[in-house]
């Protein structure tokens, strides 16, 4: 279903039905690579993004002059800054009248004065993905992780993964590593992992020789009408690998198998409890906190995982980690033993600290019932006595389509109190009626 909605940029209500203010540009990896011949200055509008910042840090490893605008600092804006960037906090057309071209990200407004003053001047605009589809196209070995749960843990376990091996990777996470300290690692040429954000198929502009596919589900539903949209958007981007490419997909999402149905590259399939799957996870336990499993490679006991992070959920991302390192020329042990001290991504089920009375607080990105869910189970079996949540929904077409499914992942038996925010609107004005009180009505429903 398209939602009829309003979406909102800074504050500026757009017309209704508007899904947003600027699409992505297609230009392609040529055309971009010829306007980048020497050393140009490059404005980024919207720079403190995470995709933006680790952009803005390799063009400026690559001898680019960087500028950009964002609306308040950051500790992403103060690193780029620190690198030699000039980052403006309020939005000027003199920013960019020296540009060579302007990188935008989707989520600033067409009025934005360094957007529209370069398309005034003639000055190129393009948008993130595209910009992010050449840079990769410059590497060797690209390996994008895609999926609608679990694409930045994946991308960061493949970071550890590589950097242990010794490979030298070049990563673009959606979140911060923790192990790297940092969302973005500037390595060698070899490979280049990256995070491919399906929505408003941005994914589409990349070029990956290497295509994991986690899992897919309605989601995105201001942009995406339907599940099958979904479905034919993973399929074009597992054919962007080429006949030469790989494609790591998930045997056990029927979901995910028909979008690679007619995959002409190489398919290598993962899963849990799955003898059908090349890389099949066995026997999960739990052990100190820990999640234990055993990895068998086409039919053979190849290795034990010993995970580093707590959450059965993580098997599925990791098994897909692995999957993807090994068919690139990783060792399976070596891969497993990276994993072994994993740290996770910033927001995963991440231990903030403690209250003054001791209780452990942590953080969890979830904003999808199916990751709610799997955050509060990962919660339940890591033996507190009480376990309480505090929840913001996200978007109030999410919350809309999923309202029902949020109230049932919220009403777990084994949590004491469920505290729910006010929606987080993002880019959206609520014209569909649904609310926080609305949600925690239907969570007291089921007891």
């Amino acid at each position: 279903m398209r939602y009829n909605i309003i979406i909102k940029y800074n504050n500026t209500d757009m017309k209704e039905g508007t899904l947003m203010a600027i699409p992505n540009t297609h230009f392609g990896k040529d055309y971009i690579g010829e306007l980048l011949c020497g050393k140009k200055k490059i404005f980024f509008a919207g720079i403190g993004g995470v995709s933006m910042c680790s952009l803005a840090h390799i063009s400026m490893l690559r001898g680019h002059t960087v500028a950009g605008y964002d609306r308040t600092p950051s500790k992403l804006t103060r690193s780029l800054e620190d690198a030699g960037a000039a980052v403006y906090y309020e939005s000027s057309a003199d920013h960019v009248r020296d540009a060579d071209l302007l990188v935008y990200t989707v989520a600033i407004p067409e009025s934005n004065e360094e957007y529209s003053t370069a398309g005034e001047m003639g000055i190129p605009r393009i948008s993130r993905a595209d910009f992010l589809g050449y840079i990769m196209s410059t590497y060797g070995a690209r390996i994008g992780v895609s999926g609608m749960h679990g694409k930045s843990t994946t991308t960061s376990m493949l970071e550890r993964i590589f950097t242990g091996a010794g490979f030298d990777p070049t990563v673009s996470c959606g979140a911060v590593m923790k192990d790297a300290g940092s969302a973005h690692i500037v390595g060698g040429d070899d490979y280049f992992i990256f995070e491919a954000c399906e929505y408003m198929d941005s994914f589409l502009d990349f070029y990956p020789t290497t295509a994991v596919i986690l899992n897919i589900e309605l989601d995105h539903v201001d942009y995406f009408e339907s599940l099958d949209q979904i479905k034919r958007s993973f399929a074009k981007f597992a054919a962007l690998t080429g006949e030469g490419g790989i494609v790591v997909a998930n045997r056990c999402d029927a979901d995910v198998m028909e979008s690679v149905k007619d995959y002409k590259g190489r398919l290598v399939t993962f899963g849990i409890e799955c003898d059908d799957a090349d890389y099949n996870a066995k026997g999960i336990r739990y052990e100190g906190g820990r999640v234990i499993y055993d990895l068998y490679i086409r039919g053979d006991f190849t290795v034990t995982v010993d995970m580093g992070i707590p959450g059965e959920h993580y098997v599925w991302d990791a098994t897909a980690a692995i999957a993807a390192a090994v068919e690139n020329g990783v060792p399976a042990d070596s891969a497993a033993a990276a994993l072994g001290t994993f740290e996770g991504a910033a927001r995963r089920m991440e231990l903030c600290g403690k209250t003054p009375e001791g209780a452990a607080v942590y953080s969890d990105y979830a904003h999808h019932p199916t990751e709610v869910a799997a955050a509060l189970t990962t919660a339940g079996h890591m033996a507190f006595e009480k376990v309480y949540c505090v929840f913001q929904p996200h978007t109030y077409s999410r919350t809309a389509e999923f309202i029902d499914d949020f109230a049932a992942a919220l009403a777990a038996p084994h949590l004491r109190r469920v505290v729910v925010n006010d929606i987080y609107a993002a880019r959206e004005v609520d014209t569909l009626g649904v609310s926080a009180a609305l949600l925690t009505e239907k969570i007291n429903a089921l007891g």
